[in-house]
């Protein structure tokens, strides 16, 4: 029984809330979100969520006023707060990358050296500038970085890269990543052992909706005689699931595809003697 409610910190709004929000939703955790709502409770889980500007989310959690958050790693990186990541989730995936002015020649880092750089991250970048040896002025922005090149404000830039589309008609190009980022997990250090286990149970159910992503429940009937080539050609977690048909000398055969696969098995299946091939999404699995 669980009785202590963990509290998780959520963007406001952007990409990242919409694809949080459909996260807990998947795991059967249901939110009410709302532009005036700054605290939203579940009502099937002990969870409850705060929702927060991103760059608020670190330091949050690293105070204790939230117990976890789902935040960028890149804004993890440069809030530089005392949190654990717990999980990389796989979504939201960006870069931060320099870029600097497309008809300029680019030699290599060394071009950085003694050149202005407007960033958002300027912890990430002085960081990477003293590994590298490269003296720099780092110049903050708080938004809309893309544009500083071109109104005079700095040489090059240093910012989050998606697509690569806001670059590319602001006439910059892209010439180093520095790193690569996702949203992340992270929690308060030394949870206590209550709402630990909320914690454990919250990413048992995130790993359940991971495990079924891209993967296809497959049903088929067989003849007997072709189950040994079958099952060479159906791999299942383990091994597929065969039972008996009323239909004297054939069995059905139960598995799980990868969709990546699913054009080339269902098509060596056939070649096989497979028949009634039914094909069913997964939600999630528990392994």
């Amino acid at each position: 029984m669980m009785d202590s409610i963990l509290r998780i910190a959520i963007q406001t709004k952007g990409r990242l809330n919409e694809d949080s929000m459909s996260l807990l939703s998947e795991t059967g955790i249901k939110l009410i979100s709302s532009s005036r709502r700054l605290i939203s409770a579940a009502k099937n889980f002990p969870l409850e969520a705060l929702f927060l500007r991103d760059d608020d989310i670190p330091q949050c959690v690293a105070d204790g006023v939230a117990d976890i958050g789902i935040v960028g790693k890149n804004e993890m990186m440069e809030q530089k707060q005392n949190v654990e990541i717990i999980k990389h989730l796989g979504f939201s995936k960006c870069r931060l990358s320099l870029a600097i002015p497309k008809d300029i020649d680019y030699p290599g880092l060394e071009w950085f050296a003694g050149k202005k750089i407007a960033t958002s991250y300027p912890r990430i970048l002085k960081d990477f500038l003293d590994e590298n040896k490269i003296e720099a002025n780092i110049h903050f922005i708080a938004g809309s970085v893309e544009i500083a090149p071109g109104i005079g404000l700095a040489d090059a830039i240093f910012d989050i890269v998606s697509s690569g589309s806001t670059l590319v008609s602001n006439r910059l190009k892209e010439v180093y990543n520095i790193m690569d980022s996702e949203a992340v997990i992270v929690a308060t250090p030394n949870l206590p052992i209550d709402k630990q286990a909320v914690l454990d149970e919250l990413i048992f159910r995130i790993e359940a909706v991971e495990k079924g992503k891209g993967k296809k429940y497959i049903m088929l009937n067989a003849p007997n005689d072709k189950l040994e080539q079958i099952i060479k050609v159906l791999p299942g977690m383990t091994s597929p699931t065969i039972m008996p048909l009323a239909r004297t000398g054939w069995s059905s055969l139960h598995s799980v595809i990868n969709e990546s696969e699913f054009w080339v098995v269902i098509g060596n299946l056939k070649k096989n003697g497979a028949e009634g091939i039914l094909v069913l999404p997964i939600e999630k699995m528990i392994l």
